[in-house]
C-alpha cells in the first residue's frame, strides 16, 4: 500500500466509528462535548495506528515508518510557517509606510545621514564605564539635518528594509521608530506638518512594530555574541528614545504595556538564570537596557515591582540556607546583585527626581520587602555583608522616598 494511502485509511476508519456511535443516536460536530472530545481524540489515535500499520512499507518497522512521517509533515508545516512568517513582515512594512505617509506625507530621510547614526549611537555599552552610572547613559543622539524644504518634498519614505537574519530583522521596527522620532523633532521644529493622532487609529502597527523589535532584543540576549553590536546599541537606543519621548509614548504606550512588561520579565530572569562561566559582560548589558527603560516612569515603577519580591526571595533562601547549614548557590548568589544594582538605580533616580506622583508602584510588594529586614540584614552580615549592604541601601531608598510622599 502507497504511503498516501494512510489518509486514506484514517479518514475511513474515523468516518466508520464517527457512522456506527451516530446511527446509535450520538451527536457528532465540530463543537464536540469535553466527554466527546476525549472519545474521539482515541478514536483517531487508534485509526492513526491502524492506518500506519496497513501502509507500512516491506522493510521499516511502525516506530522507523511514524517517524518518517511526522519527519515529512513537520517539513511540510516548517515550510508554510516560514512563508507566512515572510508574508506577515511583508505586510507590517507596507503598513509601517501607510502609516508614515498618513502621519506626514512630505516626510523624507537622508539614507546617508541614516547609515551614520547606525554606526555610532552615542550610547556606550563598553566595559569601561561604571554600573552606577547606568542612570545617566546617553541619550539617543539623532542628527541634525540639513533640510531643504525644496527638495524635501517627496511621495513617502524609502522603503523599510526586511531581511531574514537575525540583525536584519531588527531593521524594519528600528527605522520605522526612528522614522516617528524624526517626524516628531522635524515637526517641532516648525519644518513639517505632521499629524500624530493616526498613531491612535492604528496602534496596531506600532503596537506590531515594538512587539518585533522586543522579540528579536529578546532573543539576542537569551544567547548574546560579545562584543555588543553598533546595531544593536542603536535598537535599544531607538526603542528607549521612543518609550521615553513623552508625545510619542502617550499614543502607544498603554498599547504596548503589556509587551514591555513581559520583555522586561524575561530580561530579569535571564540575569537569574544565566550560569556561563563567561557571563559577566553579557549580564552587564542586560542591566544596562534594564536600566534604560526604568528612564521612563510608568515603566520604572513596574520594573521596580518586578525587583523587590526578586531580591526578597533570594535574601529568605540565603538566610534559610544559612540557618541549617546548607549550601548556597554560588552562581546565583553573583547574579542577584545585578538586580540589587538595578534596583538601588531606579530607586536613586526615584529619590533624585522628588516626582511624588511617580512613586506608586506596588504598595504591598514594599511591604513586603521592608518586613522584618532589619532582622535578615542582622543574620547575614556577618557571612554576606556585601549582599546585606545592598538590602540595607535599598531599604534606605525605600524609606526615603515614603518619606517625600508623607
Amino acid at each position: 500500500m502507497k504511503p498516501s494511502s494512510s489518509l486514506t485509511l484514517l479518514a475511513t476508519c474515523i468516518t466508520l466509528k464517527i457512522s456506527a456511535h451516530t446511527s446509535a443516536g450520538l451527536r457528532v460536530n465540530i463543537d464536540l462535548e469535553p466527554e466527546n472530545e476525549v472519545w474521539y481524540l482515541k478514536i483517531s489515535k487508534l485509526a492513526l495506528a491502524f492506518a500506519i500499520i496497513h501502509s507500512k512499507p516491506p522493510g521499516k518497522s511502525c516506530k522507523e515508518y511514524t517517524e518518517h512521517l511526522a519527519k515529512t509533515v513537520s517539513e511540510r508545516d516548517f515550510g508554510w510557517k516560514s512563508k507566512v512568517e515572510v508574508l506577515e513582515a511583508e505586510v507590517l512594512r507596507l503598513r509601517q509606510e501607510l502609516l508614515l505617509n498618513k502621519i506626514c506625507p512630505r516626510f523624507c530621510i537622508n539614507p546617508v545621514s541614516y547609515s551614520s547614526q547606525l554606526e555610532d549611537s552615542g550610547c556606550d555599552v563598553s566595559n569601561d564605564y561604571a554600573f552606577d552610572s547606568l542612570g545617566i547613559a546617553s541619550d539617543f543622539h539623532q542628527s541634525e539635518h540639513n533640510v531643504d524644504t525644496s527638495k524635501c518634498l517627496l511621495e513617502g519614505v524609502p522603503p523599510l528594509s526586511l531581511c531574514s537574519t537575525s540583525k536584519k530583522s531588527l531593521t524594519a521596527p528600528v527605522q520605522f521608530l526612528q522614522h516617528l522620532l524624526e517626524i516628531r523633532k522635524l515637526s517641532e521644529e516648525g519644518i513639517l506638518q505632521a499629524d500624530f493622532t493616526e498613531l491612535e487609529n492604528d496602534s496596531v502597527t506600532v503596537r506590531n512594530s515594538v512587539s518585533q523589535l522586543l522579540d528579536e532584543l529578546t532573543v539576542f540576549y537569551n544567547s548574546p555574541k560579545f562584543p555588543v553590536s553598533n546595531f544593536l546599541t542603536e535598537a535599544v537606543s531607538v526603542l528607549i528614545s521612543f518609550i521615553t519621548n513623552n508625545k510619542l509614548s502617550n499614543h502607544v504606550l498603554k498599547k504596548c504595556f503589556k509587551k514591555l512588561e513581559e520583555f522586561k520579565k524575561n530580561l530579569i530572569q535571564i540575569i537569574l538564570r544565566n550560569s556561563s562561566v563567561n557571563r559577566f559582560q553579557a549580564l552587564h548589558a542586560v542591566s544596562h537596557t534594564l536600566v534604560l527603560l526604568g528612564r521612563n516612569n510608568i515603566l520604572r515603577n513596574s520594573l521596580i515591582s518586578l525587583l523587590l519580591p526578586e531580591v526578597r526571595k533570594f535574601a529568605e533562601q540565603l538566610l534559610q540556607a544559612q540557618q541549617i547549614q546548607a549550601m548556597y548557590d554560588i552562581t546565583q548568589y553573583e547574579n542577584i546583585f545585578p538586580l540589587c544594582m538595578i534596583l538601588e538605580q531606579l530607586l536613586q533616580n526615584e529619590t533624585e527626581e522628588s516626582n511624588v506622583s511617580s512613586a506608586d508602584y506596588d504598595g504591598e510588594e514594599k511591604i513586603r520587602f521592608l518586613e522584618n529586614l532589619d532582622q535578615i540584614i542582622l543574620h547575614l552580615s556577618d557571612e554576606f555583608p556585601l549582599f546585606s549592604l545592598f538590602l540595607w541601601r535599598v531599604s534606605v531608598l525605600l524609606n526615603s522616598a515614603q518619606i517625600q510622599i508623607d
